[in-house]
């Protein structure tokens, strides 16, 4: 049987490069270009990223060749890649802005209340063991102020109220655990029954709180710090030399204030249209007037400092609070406050340094935060009660 011949059209259509196929060779063209694109943005974003100064400096750690054979320059690298780059900032504030737009969701760490105030969901939520947590830190600082009060220096321990404690109308139906309701009570009781002095801000803040707190920030605003400032000056010995002047002056200018709430929902680079409102201030600055006073200063230095140091958390950082501390007090304070430092942070900081050792003051005012005093116990609390304990046995 004679072999029939196929049409010259049928073999064109098997031939993938035949006229039959035209649309292939322009997918495969776009495609390319897809992935030349992709390519160049992922090298830009990893250039830019590596050269930007925070991750220049951790980079300059690691950049041996031991570093890089123990794998520790690969990891600094990866750290790098999966926390700044770029388009990492652009892609969250799309996230939160669609979060908030769409469901009014804050996210795991802020709980959005009424009027468009934020709280932070550490303040309301209970934690793991926490009375043994707040026992202990209760005991510490007992043991802290009987230490001092052994050496002449006076201590003042003063616990921020959380936001949430002071604000419950506009907390609008959040879960407040029973933890967190009772802490503040049950931690100022133990610290009374050990002989404390502390200054109770509930008093102090309470009755006025809408007005003393930022709405998109967890900390007090300039006319909280300034009124919790006044009552701690207060607090301070009698028989400490008050010959200072300071005076505040205020910025023309309305600048957003510090949002650390909009921060964590990745809503602080976009417009208040999409977002809660930002908080509105003219920023504040104390400072020194008589040149012959001695000037605020950091307490760890090794020349002698203050006579009054101030052991803070980031609200002793917010609102000019320690500015206003001085021009209360009429003294200057040294100022050892750290942003995040919890409960033993700052503490441990002041104890171990050479200003300690050295020129120790004669009051100390402890301040941190409510919300940290269940929260499990860190490495900085553990260090600050082996410090203690350390210097219980060396001689005097």
């Amino acid at each position: 049987m004679a072999e029939v011949p196929i049409p010259p059209e049928i073999l064109a259509r098997r031939d993938p490069d035949g006229p039959d196929f035209p649309g292939r060779r322009k997918a495969e063209r776009v495609l390319g270009a897809a992935i030349i694109l992709a390519l160049a943005l992922g090298l830009w974003q990893g250039v830019a990223a590596l050269s930007a100064p925070g991750p220049q400096r951790r980079l300059a750690e690691v950049l041996r060749v031991d570093a890089f054979l123990a794998g520790q320059t690969a990891a600094a690298i990866n750290r790098i890649m999966a926390a700044d780059l770029p388009a990492d900032r652009w892609l969250r504030a799309a996230g939160g802005v669609l979060r908030w737009i769409a469901f009014g969701s804050g996210g795991t760490q802020v709980w959005p209340g009424c009027d468009g105030w934020l709280f932070l969901t550490e303040e309301l939520r209970p934690w793991p063991d926490g009375g043994a947590a707040l026992a202990s830190r209760a005991e510490l600082a007992g043991d802290i102020a009987a230490f001092l009060a052994e050496r002449d220096i006076a201590l003042t321990v003063l616990v921020v109220p959380d936001k949430a404690r002071l604000l419950p109308a506009l907390r609008c139906g959040a879960p407040y655990a029973a933890e967190a309701a009772g802490r503040f009570a049950i931690f100022a009781d133990l610290l009374a029954a050990r002989g404390v002095r502390t200054l109770d801000l509930r008093t102090v803040l309470g009755p006025e709180a809408a007005g003393l707190y930022y709405r998109t920030d967890t900390h007090w605003n300039q006319e909280g710090a300034r009124r919790a400032a006044a009552a701690l000056a207060s607090q301070l010995p009698a028989s400490l030399t008050r010959d200072a002047r300071f005076a505040t002056t205020v910025a023309q200018v309305e600048t957003p204030g510090p949002g650390d709430l909009l921060r964590l929902m990745s809503l602080d680079g976009v417009p208040d249209a999409l977002r809660p409102p930002a908080d509105r201030e003219r920023v504040e600055t104390t400072t020194l007037l008589d040149a012959g006073a001695a000037a605020e200063a950091s307490i760890l230095d090794d020349d002698a400092g203050p006579a009054v140091a101030l052991l803070g958390s980031s609200y002793s950082l917010n609102g000019n609070f320690n500015g206003a501390l001085q021009q209360a007090a009429g003294l200057a304070v040294g100022n050892v406050a750290r942003a995040g430092g919890g409960f033993a942070g700052a503490a441990r900081a002041f104890f171990g340094s050479a200003a300690w050792r050295e020129t120790p003051p004669r009051a100390i005012l402890w301040e941190f935060p409510e919300r940290a005093l269940t929260q499990p116990l860190t490495a900085e609390d553990r260090a600050l009660r082996t410090w203690l304990d350390m210097e219980r046995l060396a001689p005097r």
